[in-house]
């Protein structure tokens, strides 16, 4: 059976205010001939399916259209709600959807109760664990704790209770959307964690021939029967190095697992470039980014003039500005508020204009300006303390 495993479309998200949406069209185009050029026999998506609990219209009319193109192909669509859905939003109409192939696992309740499929070699049984919010399932799943592990355990023992009924044979597929040890975060991920602790150890997963894992963006290979698809599009900056993906399983009669990547369609790369200003404009090495989605961290010791506009005139699609000026040589190491002991609010006031401006210190206007409003703050306070 060939199975194309994806997850983490977050439909509706942005990237640093650019709508994504075109893109996002772009890799269900991109999804939907895969599964037609590759004779794909089911899809898998492991959770975050939105970017929120509740979407944009514009977000719930693409996943509309790509399911009904899903379903015109005659091809199986197994999906779960990641910790990004609405469980109950995304379940609504489960059950006529069902009818076209399309199968929505929200509900923690039926962890254990799986879509059959089949093909030549005999039945796969699929079973979708939505997103596990440990002090919201703990109970119905009957955990012993409200963390991770104990959830998705608890959720597994349903799964292996269940395949243990099954005709000897039967393969088995398990569609999950959590932390597992061994995977590497990126900035666009939302925290899960719980008492400290985010993550599930891959062991978690026994029993099954083959876990299509969602939560994390970078597509990864835990084991070869334990992977993450990956987000398909970059949604900040740390994912810069991702080569975005999906991946096409084949389990064999045996429930034996191999795996191949598909590429997915990339809108516009993502760089990360640093420096002083005046050497990010001139550089010719820069010139390959001129046309990516730009982060631009400046060096510059004393921040520059209008530096985003300046730099946009080069990368018209710079999108992010950071400043991590080089420290000067012989400036003090002291922290901020060492420097603050014992000094007027006049000299705390300077100390700060200087602190935020890399070490230039203020003239005498500005000077003269701050004392002036720190004396109105004083006679402001004067006049409240009278009032009471």
């Amino acid at each position: 059976m060939r199975l194309l495993h994806t997850s983490d479309w977050h439909l509706g998200r942005s990237f640093h205010r650019v709508s994504l949406l075109s893109a996002q069209r772009a890799f269900l185009d991109h999804l939907v001939e895969t599964v037609r050029e590759r004779d794909i026999d089911a899809v898998l998506v492991a959770g975050d399916v939105y970017d929120r609990a509740v979407p944009p219209l514009a977000a719930v009319e693409l996943f509309d259209d790509a399911l009904h193109r899903l379903a015109a192909l005659g091809v199986p669509t197994v999906m779960i709600s990641g910790n990004h859905d609405s469980a109950r939003r995304l379940g609504v109409g489960a059950g006529l959807m069902e009818q076209a192939g399309i199968h929505l696992r929200t509900d923690p309740a039926g962890c254990g109760t799986p879509v059959l499929l089949a093909d030549a070699h005999g039945p796969v049984a699929l079973y979708g664990l939505p997103y596990l919010e440990p002090a919201m399932v703990r109970d119905a799943l009957g955990a012993r704790r409200a963390d991770h592990a104990e959830v998705l355990g608890a959720a597994m023992e349903r799964v292996r209770a269940d395949l243990a009924g099954r005709p000897s044979g039967t393969r088995s597929v398990v569609l999950a959307h959590a932390f597992v040890t061994g995977g590497a975060a990126s900035d666009s991920e939302r925290d899960i964690t719980v008492g400290g602790v985010a993550s599930v150890p891959v062991p978690v997963f026994d029993g099954v021939d083959y876990a299509a894992l969602g939560h994390l963006h970078g597509c990864q290979t835990l084991t070869e029967r334990v992977r993450y698809s990956g987000s398909p599009l970059a949604y900040s900056f740390s994912e810069a190095g991702h080569r975005k993906s999906s991946w096409i399983v084949e389990l064999d009669a045996d429930g034996a697992v191999q795996a191949e990547r598909v590429d997915c369609p990339v809108p516009r790369p993502l760089a990360r470039i640093r420096g002083p200003l005046e050497e990010l404009l001139e550089d010719p090495e820069q010139d390959r980014h001129e046309e990516s989605w730009v982060e631009a961290t400046l060096t510059d010791t004393v921040r520059p003039h209008e530096p985003m506009a300046r730099l946009a005139r080069r990368f018209p699609h710079i999108v992010s500005l950071v400043f991590d000026p080089d420290e000067e040589p012989g400036r003090s190491a002291a922290s901020y508020a060492q420097r603050l002991r014992g000094r007027s609010d006049q000299e705390i006031a300077e100390d700060f204009v200087e602190h935020v401006r890399s070490g230039r210190a203020v003239d005498e206007q500005e000077r003269t300006e701050l004392r002036s409003a720190i004396d109105e703050v004083r006679v402001d306070d004067m006049v409240a303390e009278v009032a009471r």
